[in-house]
């Protein structure tokens, strides 16, 4: 799988229908993946689960589920579950979340988000690879009083975490099947987290991990205006210390720098930096911000490229 999308039909009248039909139509014009965001709406792994099932061949992931508020044994058999019904098409992301998110939703105090990564991470490893686990750690305790297998899973879940900081980076290469950067360029891809991240897999005699970009963008002609309800859509980033950070190592100051907005040469183009920057796969998000007409423009181009 090399080229995907994100797709978000929260304002559908049946957001299950709408995105199932979306599925379709991203694998109709060739695109390889979809993938599903994780809020307080839908359920991210359920929804790849059907999307799985209703679209056959289409790779499904969720990017990302946060680890405060949610106990790996539950992901575990979320995970588990989607990716029996997908016949292991499915790809579980895991992210740090954020501090307001965080306190504002689940009333968890947002700390040692390293740590709660490390001892997440560990213990899924153990139940999807084994179906059991006896962990006692900092922060998570997971045993196993009977077994917590999905017959149809057996071939494990690869495990992504949506890092670009220094210790995310180090904890995922050594833990995760790789990572889930997202508003990263490829300077920042290049420069900072492709080399942290393998140096971190390969002292842990780890295989060489994924890096899946996430990256905002569409096919339009209409650039200036796309760019600036670019600016409005992902003003939200620029307030959250991970994400500043990586818009300013890749060349940025606002999060809409990253996004990649022009005509098929313009983004083929992009798609090309990010390969070369150490992608193994780029996932295109926010493409129906220019209208449905410009969003099948861009994935028509992406099935092709995925081609």
């Amino acid at each position: 799988m090399t080229v995907g999308v994100t797709l978000n039909a929260s304002d559908a009248p049946n957001q299950v229908d709408a995105t199932i039909q979306l599925a379709k139509e991203a694998a109709e014009f060739g695109v390889r993946s979809a993938w599903f965001g994780q809020t307080f709406g839908a359920d991210s792994p359920q929804l790849a689960a059907i999307v799985g099932r209703e679209v056959p061949g289409l790779q499904v992931g969720t990017s990302a589920i946060p680890v405060f508020g949610r106990h790996p044994l539950l992901v575990s058999s979320q995970a588990q579950t989607a990716q029996a019904a997908t016949h292991g098409r499915y790809h579980l992301g895991l992210a740090l979340g954020t501090k307001l998110l965080t306190e504002t939703g689940f009333g968890l105090p947002f700390e040692r988000p390293i740590t709660r990564l490390r001892e997440f991470l560990t213990v899924l490893r153990q139940l999807t690879e084994t179906g059991t686990a006896d962990f006692h750690g900092e922060l998570l305790t997971a045993t196993t009083p009977v077994l917590a297998r999905v017959p149809g899973a057996e071939n494990g879940v690869p495990l992504l975490v949506a890092a670009m900081g220094p210790q995310a980076l180090q904890t995922s290469g050594e833990l995760a099947d790789g990572i889930l950067p997202y508003l990263a360029g490829p300077r920042a891809l290049a420069d900072h987290i492709v080399p942290a991240l393998t140096a971190a897999a390969e002292a842990a005699g780890r295989p060489a991990p994924r890096i899946v970009a996430l990256v905002p963008g569409v096919v339009t002609d209409d650039v200036d205006g796309v760019r600036e309800k670019a600016t409005e859509n992902l003003a939200f980033y620029e307030q959250i210390p991970s994400y500043a950070r990586v818009i300013e190592l890749s060349g940025g100051r606002r999060a809409a720098d990253l996004a990649v907005i022009g005509n098929e040469k313009t983004i083929e183009a992009e798609v090309r930096r990010y390969r070369d920057a150490g992608a193994t796969e780029v996932v295109f998000s926010v493409t129906e911000i220019a209208g449905e007409a410009d969003r099948r423009r861009t994935w028509r181009l992406l099935g092709e490229l995925a081609g």
